[in-house]
């Protein structure tokens, strides 16, 4: 009997240890994907169904564009502050993750008030203190991926990135719009929980070598550093001025969509989900097959050829002035181009920068990213009103979509030059030593 009883502790024993072995971590990059989630989620939902809750209060779409595009103000500034000094800020749990954390409870609180404001402007202040808190977390957690992940692994990342992204976006619209009908606060409520577990598990899961030199060397000596950086490498700003077309493009669609389907094609609420739906499913396509394409072409051929599928396909989207169901074939491939350029552009800038700079170069990146967010928006509203006397059929809507090719097709020139640099193998590191 003793001896049955130690087999059968054994056996249990094995099993208990083969199950352990079971639920060991996931892979370093797809907890990383969890931030991607939760920004993508909330900046989704906010984009999305902050115009329709702010048309409560106005009938200007100059002045909706202008509130949702003050996020474009808080990505300009924050970064160049709060990249460059997550370089420097050596804690015991690391360099990145003190600002995250830092951020995501002010992220959660603006979510979860900001469908309860009772006036535009106490809305609209809200929002502002979520874009703080957003662009508190983006740079330093862009920053983690090539502090911890070797550069075998840039494309694979944001791939998985990027179909972490594609979820939210697709979650976050389709089930955002259901929502919104049965009950205003819901989507951002539900944003607020969902980033608060994602973007808050990122903090906790990942590892971070730690330190005790926490180094504040001011506010005009980040942002002088930021400068210098900018002027003093070429490839760097090629890239940015891409990066600010395509953050601009992707801005302006998100914040006008919906109600350029709802509005100017006069279709349900129903059909802009299932056309969000498609969007976020070629996207998750195409980050689940950009990163083989990037590997195999290189990184900025494969966003080349992406982007003249993605320009050309919004410009010949302005000539629709009514709904059929067989856009659905069209929209699909276009997302999946436009997915593709957005899934690669950052593991092509992580081959660009600097290692001593990779905290700064992602605060820069996300502060061209703010232009785009700022001009994108608002330029496409004020072109909505301007041209709403002429494009009767669609109340001015039709006009998004010339708006948003040109800073696609504009961009591909530049694309073209970074296939040269990509393919010389040549980074700025090597790039700065003579000879």
């Amino acid at each position: 009997m003793p001896g049955t009883a130690a087999r059968l502790a054994g056996r249990v024993g094995r099993g208990l240890l083969d199950i352990l072995r079971r639920l060991k971590r996931p892979p370093l990059v797809w907890i990383l994907g969890l931030g991607a989630f939760g920004l993508a989620f909330s900046i989704s939902i906010t984009a999305a169904y902050l115009p329709p809750l702010l048309s409560r209060f106005t009938d200007s779409r100059t002045l909706i564009a202008a509130i949702v595009a003050a996020e474009g103000a808080f990505a300009l500034t924050v970064p160049l502050v709060i990249g460059p000094w997550s370089d420097t800020f050596l804690t015991p749990i690391g360099r990145r993750r003190p600002f995250m954390l830092a951020a995501v409870p002010g992220i959660t609180f603006c979510l979860a008030l900001v469908a309860f404001m009772p006036t535009i402007w106490t809305t609209a202040l809200i929002i502002c203190a979520f874009y703080a808190a957003y662009y508190v977390y983006e740079p330093p957690y862009r920053g983690l991926y090539p502090d911890l992940l070797p550069e075998t692994m840039y494309a694979r990342s944001q791939s998985v990135q990027h179909v972490m992204r594609g979820a939210a976006i697709g979650i976050a619209l389709v089930g955002g719009g259901f929502l919104l009908k049965i009950w205003r606060p819901g989507p951002f409520l539900l944003a607020a929980f969902v980033t608060t577990l994602a973007c808050g598990g990122v903090v906790f899961l990942v590892e971070e070598h730690g330190g005790h030199d926490r180094v504040f060397r001011g506010v005009r000596a980040y942002v002088r550093t930021s400068w210098q950086i900018f002027r003093q490498e070429p490839e760097v700003r090629m890239f940015l001025a891409c990066n600010a077309a395509w953050e601009g493009t992707f801005a302006a669609m998100r914040t006008w969509v919906v109600l350029y389907i709802t509005k100017g094609l006069g279709q349900p609420l129903s059909t802009s989900s299932a056309v969000l739906f498609t969007v976020a499913a070629g996207y998750i396509v195409a980050a689940l097959a950009a990163a083989r394409l990037g590997e195999r072409l290189g990184l900025a051929r494969t966003i080349l050829y992406a982007s003249c599928v993605y320009g050309v396909g919004l410009l010949f989207a302005g000539l629709a002035n009514t709904w059929h169901s067989w856009f659905y074939a069209v929209i699909f491939p276009v997302a999946i181009a436009g997915g593709t350029v957005m899934t690669l552009s950052w593991a092509l800038l992580f081959k660009l920068m600097p290692a001593q700079h990779r905290g700064a170069i992602s605060g820069i990146a996300t502060t061209t990213k703010g232009w785009g967010l700022l001009f994108g928006p608002l330029v496409a509203g004020i072109a909505i009103d301007l041209f709403s006397p002429y494009l009767k059929g669609t109340d001015g809507y039709q006009v998004l979509w010339p708006v948003c090719a040109l800073p696609v097709l504009l961009a591909i020139p530049i694309v073209a030059n970074l296939i040269r640099i990509e393919s010389g193998g040549q980074t700025l590191d090597q790039a700065a030593e003579p000879g």
